[in-house]
């Protein structure tokens, strides 16, 4: 779609040889002619005024006047008396790109996993938060001030950290960023500043994000098995690395919780190699069927960095998160954070801020947590209905489960058979170190699916999922 400028015409940046040997008016020409059909100018898209053009240009209005009808001859603008010059609807343009897959149009039902619900985004608390937070905000507040974030976003994240995760949250030792994906790779470059060399990740569990963050540390990156009690200690000790990346509180993507033992081993290697765990705890807000469960980091805030954010909470376009620093790590973390990018966005700390305090995010999350409820309700009963004998699992909190398909399955025709029915599905081999289609596994998001769409998505590929 072609952006709508509105006021003064809109510049274009053209430029002109004048040694060149080749007349101005057959260059400018040429110039637009080939913005057009780049993409730079899109269909529909308004051109300076003739006037504007020979200005910016040093060439007299008639000689531009006469390069756009030239061009309007040719079919690349259409030219109405009083009105803007615009690119003509038959000029050549590139094509748009594909989308990516899973967000094709005329899907059924996308089970597309780690979106929560965007419809649902509260944007009228949002907007009130940030009219709120600009209104108290400080002329100084507007300055690059801290790389750990506002003091004020901080206080209040390590309130909500203490009271919601049992964390030990020390607002001095907080860092605000941009989101997992920068809060993890803050932490590796720390680890690794500390002399740690290999850094382990749950298997399965996102061998990508952290392999890429881990290679562009500088460190090596090992898979590690879970099972039924979470990540295998002993396993982790037999790999000599002195990280690990962890999903404790909801397993990522099993489901499972890190028990009670399994924690106190943890903890024990960590203390016995001198060694981290950074702690992702994605998704906790979302609980249905067990108590609440504490994060690793109030159990041992010298030895685990804990990020958050509020990609699954709000909206993963905020791009807002934080990392709880052990003392040790503290510094190496703000300054890798100041010599990134300076500092996340005041404005929208100091809304997020709001947000929480005026209990507003808390409403959100209880609003959500029935809704996400009442989907998981609808998807296993769709899958009892239609899929009968599948069983499904990591169903305790979040907004994703686990399909178990009949070991004979093959994972990636089901999943291609789905598509044609125009279901997207999606297997548990990208999670997986070795990228392995067996045994067969579908993680099915249900965060972004409405209740509707879940029941005719699982009715019309209910019968690729059992063995006939």
């Amino acid at each position: 779609m072609a952006v709508q400028w509105s006021g003064r015409t809109p510049g274009l940046l053209l430029s002109l040889d004048r040694e060149s040997g080749e007349q101005l008016r057959a260059q400018v020409e040429r110039q637009v002619r080939e913005a057009i059909r780049s993409g730079r100018l899109q269909v529909g898209e308004r051109l300076p005024s003739s006037r504007e053009l020979a200005l910016g240009l040093g060439v007299s209005r008639g000689l531009v006047q006469e390069c756009y009808a030239q061009l309007q001859a040719e079919g690349y603008l259409v030219t109405r008396v009083g009105a803007a010059t615009r690119v003509a609807a038959g000029a050549h343009i590139p094509p748009a790109p594909a989308p990516p897959p899973g967000t094709g149009p005329g899907l059924l039902a996308d089970f597309r996993w780690g979106v929560p619900d965007l419809g649902t985004f509260p944007l009228d608390d949002w907007l009130w938060a940030l009219r709120e937070a600009g209104r108290a905000m400080p002329t100084a507040a507007l300055d690059y001030g801290d790389p750990r974030g506002s003091s004020v976003l901080r206080e209040v994240l390590a309130g909500y950290a203490r009271r919601v995760r049992a964390a030990a949250a020390d607002p001095e030792r907080m860092v605000v960023c941009s989101g997992y994906a920068q809060g993890l790779g803050l932490a590796l470059r720390a680890l690794a500043r500390a002399g740690v060399r290999t850094v382990a990740y749950e298997d399965p569990g996102s061998p990508a994000t952290v392999s890429a963050a881990a290679a562009s540390a500088g460190l090596s990156a090992v898979p590690v098995p879970v099972d039924a009690h979470g990540v295998d200690v002993r396993a982790l000790a037999a790999t000599g690395a002195r990280a690990v990346v962890l999903t404790p509180a909801h397993q990522w993507p099993t489901g499972v919780v890190l028990s009670p033992g399994r924690r106190r081993e943890l903890i024990a290697w960590a203390v016995r190699r001198d060694a981290y765990v950074v702690e992702d705890d994605y998704d906790a807000e979302f609980r249905y069927d067990r108590e609440p469960v504490g994060a690793v980091q109030g159990l041992a805030a010298d030895r685990v960095v804990s990020l958050g954010t509020v990609s699954k909470s709000l909206a993963p376009a905020l791009r807002l998160g934080w990392l709880l620093c052990p003392p040790a790590l503290a510094e190496d973390v703000v300054e890798h954070k100041r010599l990134s990018d300076r500092g996340s966005p005041t404005l929208d700390q100091l809304a997020l801020a709001r947000l929480i305090e005026s209990g507003r995010f808390d409403r959100h999350l209880r609003r959500m947590r029935t809704t996400y409820a009442a989907r998981r309700t609808a998807l296993l009963e769709a899958l009892a209905e239609h899929a009968p004998g599948v069983e499904v699992s990591g169903l305790a909190a979040g907004f994703h489960a686990v399909a178990h398909l009949d070991d004979a399955a093959d994972e990636s025709a089901v999943i291609a058979a789905a598509r044609e029915r125009s279901v997207g599905l999606y297997g548990m081999s990208p999670c997986r170190s070795t990228g392995a289609t067996a045994p067969p596994r579908l993680v099915l998001g249900f965060g972004n699916v409405s209740e509707r769409a879940i029941r005719a998505g699982v009715a019309a590929v209910g019968d690729l999922l059992v063995r006939r």
